[in-house]
Order: C-alpha cells, then structure tokens, then sequence
C-alpha cells in the first residue's frame, strides 16, 4: 500500500434519500438550461425532425441509464466513473476516465458562469461577462460547502423555477395549437434558405447527437453515492427517475413550440425559438420572467456541479492521484457540514481562474469528452459481467448486453458526425484524444513510480442518518 493511504480519508456522511439524490442531479442535467440553450441548435439543424432525434437520442440515454445503473448499484463511489473501469479494465483504464473526467467536470462552472451575462443581456443590456461569471462560480462554490441535504433542498427548489419556466411554454404552445403533432412525426421539415424542406435523414442524426449531450446528466447520481443511504439498492431507481424527468421535461417543450410556432420557419431560425414563442403569445414581461428562469437554472446547475466535482475529487485524493499535500486536502471533511470543504474550495478557486479564459477556448479544452466516459463504462459493463466483477451489483440491467452494444453503435455514429463539423466537433475529439494521452503518460510516469495505484471501495457501515 503506498504511503499516502496509509492514512483512511475521512468518510461523508450518508443522509440522502432517494429523492434528494434525484433532486441534484436534476440539477446536473439542468433540462431548463438544455431547452434554451442546446435545443435551438437541434431546431436550426434538424427542424421539426428534432423530435425524432429528442426519441432516438431518448433510447440511447435509456440504454446508457441501464449500463450506469449496474456499474453504479455495484460501486456507488464518489470517484464516480473511473472506480467502475478501474475494477474492471485496470489501473490505466480507470486513470485515462478519471483524466478524461477531469476536464469535463472542472470546465462546466466557468462555461455556465460565462453564459449567464448573454441570458441575462436581453434584460440589461450591458452586463459585464466575467464579473457576473465570477460572481456565479463563487457564490455557487460557498453554498456548496454547506451540508448536502440543505443543497438537496436548495436545488430542490431551483428546480421548481426551472419547472415553472418549462411549465409556461408548455402552457403557452399547447393553448392554441397551429399544427397537429402527428405532422410532427410523419412529415418533419427543416429550414433551408427561407424555405422549409423535407427533414433529411442525416440532419436527424446529426440532431441526434446534439440531443444526447442535451439529456446528458443522469450519470451524475453516482458522484452522491456515498452520501446516499442504502445506496447499492437503490441508486438505479434514483438514476432512471433522473433520465425519465429529463426525457420529460425536455421532449414536451419541444412539441410544445412546434405545434403552437405561429411562424414555423422564424421559430426553427431563431436564436430563442421558446422565447420568441413566448414573446408572441404573452408579451415581453412574461418573457423577462422565463430568461430570470433560464438563469435560475445555469446557477443550479452550476451549484450541483460543484458538488459534484468536489466529490469525484474526494474520490480521486482519497486514491492517491495527485500525492501530498492536494490528496491530503482534497479529503477534509468540514466537521459540521460534512462535506468535502477544501476540495470544494479548490474546484470554485479552479473555476473564478478559469472564468478569466476565452469561452471559446473553454468549450475547445471541455472536448467531447462524454463519447469516451459513456464507451468506458460501456466496455466496462461487458467485461464486469464476463469475468463476474459485477455479480454483486444488487441491481442487474435487463436485456444485456442490448445496453451497451446500442451505446457504442450510437457514440460511433456521434464519433463520425463529430470529425465531420470542422469548427466545433473535430477538435473537441482531437482534445479527448489529448486528454487520453497525457491521462495515460501520467499514470506511466508519475502513479506507476509511486508503487501501486489502487481505488478503494468505502465500507457501507457507516450508513447513519444526519
């Protein structure tokens, strides 16, 4: 055993039923924010086809659920991803996704952070970007610190703004509805020009992929595992729950704005198509009131990730990963929040540095680094069965192994879409590419040398209500 675990990490304090686990990560997934943010891109590229990309990208997120859902009902870890491929695959496996996840989960506070000025501009024009991304990331990091069912509740409650803003372009697209939804379906048409053509079946997979990264969020509930009492058992429940809500919440706004579009052509070109919509059914205060909803959830969203963060990092320091003193740190536990408090420090003060870089350059670093964790579980789902690693998994997914095998077709289709979109897409899978190596050339040269890198699994004993 190597010196730096010599020493057992303080362990988080298991409080979290079902539905406060759901709750953040709802927070994770923030439907509100992929709604106004993500889907509009789905709309422009696919049309009213973006309804068919929303249920196939539905499928491959129900498919991944269940490889989450086992892996994660086998080790509900903080670590998250990496102790699964690492009990699994290996040691350099489960290092290459702790790197991969490294970046991903570092550079969404920053991201979010930053594109709240833009949601916050059509309401005062003006704002600057990085004090407002700062005042965000810093504010998110201090109510992270508190104890995780005051930020259960907390987020609970964001949510319900979230859901109040969803709820009212639900309300104002279904009210007086312009199109049948079944022309939706048999019929989909995308912009082209000024005119609307038949939706193509490639523009269908290419909103596909966007529609993924949309839903994507679910996964999250694992990095609560410790804190979450009978976890084995019940994490599946909380991680399928979590991907039925988002598939909601995020799929009816969607027929919503399509079937009540007075213009479909200028809904399916606009920046803000739920905007708009709304602008046009109710006038500009009520849409003021959905882009303060919009923002409610960015600043959820950011305040889950945080916690979420700073628990895979508990995860990685209680490990080893980064020796003396950052492991040492990142492993305090606040004696009366019973959090992760360093580490939270030290992922927010990450995050207020980083808000001072491009955000170009942030989504370029960020890669596409989802296409690697989800083939990574995937594979390690297979071969936990086939060697029986998984065996005690309380929860086992049904159909196997129909669940990753459809995961992988889906993330080579997302792979080739990806190399094909010079501007965005290319370099983010030449930037995971990037992130694997350097992953890789740290475990040869620095963990390796330090003696065996082993990832622990905490005792369930210390279960207790707080």
């Amino acid at each position: 055993m190597r010196d730096d675990q010599i020493t057992p990490a303080p362990s988080l304090v298991r409080s979290l039923g079902v539905m406060g686990v759901l709750f953040l990560t709802l927070s994770v997934a923030t439907p509100a924010s992929s709604v106004f943010v993500i889907v509009p891109g789905m709309l422009q590229v696919a049309g009213t086809g973006a309804v068919w990309a929303t249920l196939l990208a539905g499928l491959v997120c129900v498919a991944t659920a269940f490889v989450y859902a086992e892996l994660s009902s086998a080790w509900p870890v903080a670590g998250g991803e990496y102790v699964a491929v690492a009990h699994t695959l290996g040691p350099m496996a489960g290092f290459v996704m702790l790197g991969v996840n490294v970046f991903n989960n570092l550079l969404f506070p920053p991201v979010a952070g930053l594109g709240v000025s833009a949601v916050l501009g059509t309401l005062v024009p003006g704002l600057p970007q990085i004090p407002i991304a700062i005042a965000v990331v810093a504010g998110s990091t201090l109510v992270a610190i508190l104890q995780i069912r005051v930020n259960a509740w907390l987020t609970g409650l964001f949510l319900l703004v979230e859901m109040l803003a969803i709820g009212a372009v639900v309300w104002l697209g279904f009210a007086d509805t312009v199109r049948p939804i079944g022309d939706l379906l048999i019929h989909p048409v995308m912009p082209q020009g000024a005119n609307l053509v038949p939706a193509s079946a490639a523009s269908i997979g290419v909103a596909t992929s966007i529609a993924i990264f949309a839903l994507n969020g679910y996964g999250a509930t694992v990095y609560f595992g410790e804190e979450m009492l009978d976890a084995p058992r019940l994490i599946a429940r909380a991680i399928m729950a979590s991907l039925a809500l988002t598939l909601l919440f995020e799929g009816i706004p969607i027929v919503a704005v399509l079937v009540g579009a007075p213009d479909l052509h200028a809904t399916l070109t606009a920046d803000d198509p739920f905007g708009l919509l709304v602008a046009l059914r109710s006038g500009t205060t009520m849409a003021n009131w959905i882009s303060i909803g919009v923002v409610v959830a960015i600043v959820n969203a950011v305040i889950a990730c945080i916690l979420a963060c700073a628990r895979f990092f508990y995860g990685t320091a209680r490990d080893g990963s980064w020796g003396r003193p950052l492991d040492r740190w990142m492993t305090q536990v606040h004696p009366k929040f019973g959090s992760p408090w360093v580490g939270t420090l030290l992922v927010g003060g990450f995050g207020i540095v980083a808000c001072f870089l491009p955000l170009q350059l942030l989504l370029v670093l960020s890669g596409t680094g989802l296409v690697a964790i989800y083939a990574g579980i995937c594979v390690a789902a297979m071969v936990g069965r086939r060697t029986g690693k998984t065996a005690h998994a309380p929860y086992q997914m049904p159909l196997y192994p129909l669940a990753p095998v459809v995961t992988l077709l889906a993330l080579g289709h997302v792979c080739w879409t990806s190399w094909l979109d010079l501007e965005e897409g290319r370099p983010g899978l030449i930037m995971t590419a990037a992130q694997i190596l350097l992953s890789i050339a740290y475990y040869w040269f620095v963990l390796r040398r330090r003696g065996a890198w082993n990832v622990q699994i905490p005792t369930l004993a210390t279960e207790r209500d707080a």
